[in-house]
């Protein structure tokens, strides 16, 4: 993806809608886990006279991490056989029982909060890294 200096992303923002922007900047939060009430300050002055702060790039690789299986172990290794392709029993077995253990490495974000859920709801502790 190519860089895009500070004057083309103002005229980018320029062309955007008021419901466009504010969804831009709801994106904006939920991405970088800020709210846009200290930032908005913040950017009024480098737009005014300076440079823009570098922008932090988005992640976009998750590791799942299986903290422990909890009170329903069986449950638990069934699920991480649907989620990690390939493994058998006794592996899945192994895996759940060496817990904490990263269970999926750099997978999309969709992937990573859908393993998450399936093995939340079958009495997994789950982490993001």
């Amino acid at each position: 993806m190519a860089k895009l200096s500070t004057d083309e992303l103002l005229d980018a923002f320029k062309d955007m809608t008021l419901i466009e922007l504010s969804e831009f900047v709801k994106k904006f939060e939920e991405t970088f886990e800020v709210t846009a009430a200290a930032p908005v300050a913040a950017a009024a002055a480098p737009a005014a006279g300076g440079a823009a702060a570098p922008v932090e790039e988005e992640k976009d690789e998750f590791n799942v991490v299986l903290e422990g299986a909890g009170d329903k172990k069986i449950q638990v290794i069934k699920v991480v056989r649907e989620v990690v392709s390939g493994l058998g029993l006794k592996e899945a077995k192994e895996l759940v029982e060496s817990a904490p253990k990263p269970i999926l490495e750099g997978v999309n974000k969709e992937a990573a909060d859908a393993a998450k859920a399936k093995l939340e709801e079958a009495g997994a502790k789950i982490s993001l890294t």
